[in-house]
Formats: structure tokens, sequence, C-alpha cells
């Protein structure tokens, strides 16, 4: 199956409102041959980071819209060539804090290099000295998304989306990234295992798949390119 045959068989599959277990972007899978970060993790807050929370915060609505993601996985590409327009102005007009909680599980899928985890803390880095440049350079990260079992990206061409998106010049924090690539891959171990907290509450057992989104919370069920559903789910939750 070529990569875009296997996008858009996996978009059909959560299309039809199955959000975990995709083939295309399960946790569920093998780990072969997948760098593992030795450092310690960051703790306490850095910039739009919450370390200890596990995710980067875009804007500062009162609703709070959670997203685990891979930069890998074509399904969370799916899901933000549909909506991200939707999510980016609610980020705009105030609406919603936007929590992306970077995970790495596709590390398994880009040839040795990583790819996963390196994307994860390319955010990071950015998140820390720009946080501006937060919602751009994820957006970035899923325009002409390399396929899944390809090198990815390499750490040269994420600085350069992230500087073209604004970002700032983030070669020198990719190259010490260590604990933010540990960071990542603590918060993909945990997704894993779980319990998955809100605020302070209980609101999945684990995350099984991405994307995952929960809007205050409440799990969006729907197909991840339905634009209608999720601005509904958006608005009534």
């Amino acid at each position: 199956m070529t990569g875009r045959l296997r996008r858009a068989a996996a978009a059909a599959v959560l299309a039809i409102g199955v959000v975990t277990s995709v083939a295309a972007c399960s946790l569920l899978g093998g780990a072969s041959n997948v760098p593992v970060a030795t450092d310690a993790p960051p703790k306490g807050t850095d910039g739009a980071v919450d370390f200890d929370g596990g995710f980067i915060t875009v804007g500062s609505g009162a609703k709070k819209v959670d997203i685990w993601f891979d930069a890998m996985c074509p399904v969370c590409g799916a899901f933000e060539q549909a909506n991200g327009a939707t999510i980016a102005g609610a980020v705009d007009d105030g609406s919603i804090t936007l929590r992306l909680h970077p995970l790495t599980f596709l590390d398994a899928a880009s040839n040795g290099t990583g790819y996963s985890t390196r994307a994860a803390a390319a955010l990071t880095c950015v998140a820390v000295t720009d946080r501006n440049g937060v919602l751009p350079f994820y957006q970035a990260l899923f325009t002409h998304q390399p396929e899944e079992n390809s090198d990815g990206l390499t750490d040269k061409e994420l600085a350069k989306r992230a500087s073209d998106a604004g970002a700032g010049n983030i070669s020198s924090c990719l190259a010490d990234s260590g604990p933010y690539q540990a960071w990542a891959q603590a918060n993909t171990a945990n997704s894993k295992k779980g319990p998955i907290t809100v605020d302070g509450k209980k609101a999945l057992d684990t995350i099984k798949g991405t994307p995952t989104v929960l809007v205050n919370g409440k799990q969006y069920p729907g197909g991840v390119s339905d634009k209608k559903a999720f601005a509904e789910f958006l608005a009534d939750h």
C-alpha cells in the first residue's frame, strides 16, 4: 500500500468514529530500533511548557482543548488539516486554551532516526523560547508531513520549518535537546500507563491512539475529517 493510500485508509477508519487502536496510529506496537533518551526530563514550567503536566500551552481561553499527537501520525495530520483552522481561530479569539501533548510512539516507524522524539523536542524548543511560535510550528509539522517508515525530517529541516514559521533559530537548542527528548518519551510511557487526568480529574484510563482530543475533559468521538462535527463538539462542551 502506498503512503497516500495508507493515509486515506487510516483517516477513513477514524471517520466512522473509531478513535482508538487505529493501525497507523496505535500506541500498541513494537519499539525495535528506537533511540531512547537517557537525560533526566525537566520539571516545572519554562515558557509555554508545563513539564509536570506533560503539555505545551497555546492561548489563554477558559475552555481547555487537549490534543495528544505524534508528528509522524498520518491521522493526526488529517485532523490538523481538517480542523486546524477552527482550533487556531478559537485560540486567536480567546475562546480556548490549547494544550498540546507530544508523543513519540511512532519512533518505531522512522528507520531508527527517532523522528517523533526529535519533532517533539523541536516543538518544545520553540515553546521555551517563543510561545507565539508554537502554533505556527505545530501546524508546519503537518504541512508536507513525512510519511510513516521514512526517516522523517532532519534536525536541520526541523529548524528551518521553525524559522520559516517565525519561531526563530532553534538549531542550538536541538543540538542539546536530550532532556526535552526524554520528557516526550516519558509522556508517551505515562500515556500508556494512565490514568489520564485533566485539571486534576480523571478523563481517560489511557491514551490508546492519536489523535486523542478532549474538550473540557470530554473526548471528541467523531471523525477526524468531519469539520462540522468537531466544530459542534467544540461549541457544545
